[in-house]
């Protein structure tokens, strides 16, 4: 009989016991704040070091759940992604747009559930600003018009009867960045009586498409005096084409070499005298909405659009210690 009392005590022991295993081992996602992100891509360097900053800054550890989904360059993608977060009732959602336009009607299905949207990286074009919590990213009108104001001082010595011939490389047409780049440009120019374009081309923020296009190009025009590249992959792609086509480029080369983002790949070749102008596009971006929603979180009032901080650089700023401690 005490041997039986002890075989059920011993049960009951083990039952709790793998009861209160099975508390601990449960999930507590209703402990973290769930975050539906949608990203525009994964097509450059800045968007995968972009992407790593907002997964290394929404963690478990922080009480945050990361859901994001990869568009791969098209909005009907974000479309999608928005409406399964919706569906999921998510707690907040961001948004790195492909494109400014179109998002009035998916904006207002987000506010009809209740959930704050931010929109990180590139803008978007509503008659409706309250569709969206805030805006987070750079300023891509005052990038355009740093590298401008250097292209400016470098050509200050040029004859008035000397034509600067400018390759304009364009990324994704619609996006926010490409828009504003394109606009200091081409206000620039019509400022410049001798700036003219030689070409404006298509790269869509690759280095493939960048490559394919200026390789067409310089098939049959080869009079260059400055690539305006508006990513850096595009940039690399340039630099192949024109290696390829026997033109020489960059500092004491027969083309002038601005490009934008400013990621560890460029800064080398700026260091290296191959690329003139790197114009800072800062993806690290996670920790600046992280903060930006701890403050929606506890009722604070934040401001409808925040630029990041950025700069500009050319080789005499550089050094190989600063670029080695870059974190992309």
């Amino acid at each position: 009989m005490k041997r039986f009392f002890s075989l059920i005590l011993c049960l009951a022991l083990a039952v709790n016991i793998a009861s209160c295993s099975g508390k601990k081992e449960q999930p507590k996602d209703k402990d973290l704040y769930v975050i539906g992100f949608s990203q525009v891509g994964s097509e450059s360097d800045w968007r995968l070091a972009n992407t790593k900053s907002m997964v290394d800054t929404f963690t478990e550890d922080k009480g945050y759940e990361l859901r994001m989904e990869n568009a791969k360059q098209r909005q009907d993608n974000q479309f999608a992604a928005v409406r399964t977060f919706i569906l999921e009732g998510v707690d907040c959602i961001i948004i790195a747009p492909t494109v400014e336009e179109g998002w009035d009607t998916i904006l207002k299905e987000i506010q009809d559930a209740g959930i704050p949207v931010i929109i990180m990286d590139r803008s978007v074009s509503v008659d409706d600003k309250n569709l969206y919590l805030t805006n987070y990213g750079s300023d891509f009108l005052e990038q355009g018009n740093m590298a401008v104001r250097w292209l400016e001082s470098e050509t200050s010595s040029m004859s008035a009867e000397d034509n600067l011939r400018i390759l304009h490389l364009q990324g994704t047409y619609g996006a926010t960045a490409q828009l504003l780049r394109t606009k200091a440009l081409e206000v620039a120019v019509s400022q410049h009586d001798n700036w003219e374009f030689a070409a404006q081309l298509y790269g869509d923020f690759t280095e493939a498409k960048a490559y394919e296009v200026v390789t067409d190009y310089l098939r049959n025009d080869k009079d260059i005096d400055v690539i305006y590249s508006e990513n850096d992959n595009m940039t690399y792609g340039a630099m192949r084409a024109l290696e390829d086509a026997g033109i020489t480029y960059g500092r004491n080369g027969q083309v002038r070499i601005i490009s934008f983002d400013a990621t560890k790949r460029a800064l080398q070749y700026c260091l290296e005298g191959k690329i003139d102008l790197c114009v800072e596009c800062n993806p690290l971006h996670g920790p600046g909405v992280e903060e930006l929603i701890t403050k929606y979180r506890n009722g604070e009032e934040i401001p409808k659009h925040v630029y990041v901080e950025e700069t500009a650089f050319t080789y005499s700023d550089l050094t190989q210690d600063f670029i080695d401690s870059r974190e992309y």
